[in-house]
């Protein structure tokens, strides 16, 4: 979605596979080309920083090798390779989680100003909230708010590009699908 670059649809995706899994090397790199960003945002949504998230991406497009003549549908290349990332970013996240030893210095009588468990479950409670909420919407909807929640200062112009949507109507568009949000996540009786 660089300099302008309008992203390949699942058709051409699909295509693009077929002549992967044919030894066609060039059409292997067209697909990592247009998909690395997408998958590096997607491991990124996962809590990961840069190098981890850069490392997760590397990992999913080997599985992708290793996996090429098990796709049935190449039309879902990009779900495969979505869900593949998130589950070898899930996996990293969970190795990193090691146990380090401290020394009793590390204990101080100071309040743990941390969130609680019951904070963890009201977070997560609306968050799932907020997703169902959103997939509700109508499916331009999703995309340009899941472009907003993701990206932290999107380009209109990649937007416009990726979304076949007029730059101009784009800031308009994102404000009727919030207020539509909005509207979905209001307490019943409002």
């Amino acid at each position: 979605m660089t300099n302008g670059h309008r992203r390949l649809d699942d058709e051409q995706l699909g295509a693009l596979l077929e002549k992967t899994r044919s030894g066609d090397r060039s059409s292997l790199e067209a697909v990592v080309r247009d998909l690395t960003p997408l998958l590096w945002h997607v491991a990124r949504a996962q809590g990961l920083d840069s190098e981890t998230s850069a490392d997760v991406v590397q990992t999913t497009w080997l599985k992708l090798l290793r996996a090429l003549d098990a796709i049935r549908a190449p039309g879902a290349l990009v779900s495969w390779l979505v869900t593949t990332t998130k589950r070898e970013a899930w996996r990293v996240s969970r190795a990193q989680r090691t146990e380090r030893p401290v020394g009793d210095d590390a204990f101080f009588d100071e309040p743990d100003e941390a969130p609680g468990p019951e904070d963890h479950v009201v977070v997560s409670t609306r968050n799932k909230e907020l997703w169902a909420a959103v997939e509700q919407l109508p499916q331009r909807c999703r995309q340009l708010l899941r472009i907003v929640a993701f990206l932290h200062r999107p380009d209109y112009s990649e937007v416009s590009a990726a979304l076949g949507m007029p730059r101009g109507s784009i800031g308009p568009q994102r404000g009727r699908c919030l207020g539509r949000l909005r509207t979905l996540l209001a307490p019943k009786g409002e």
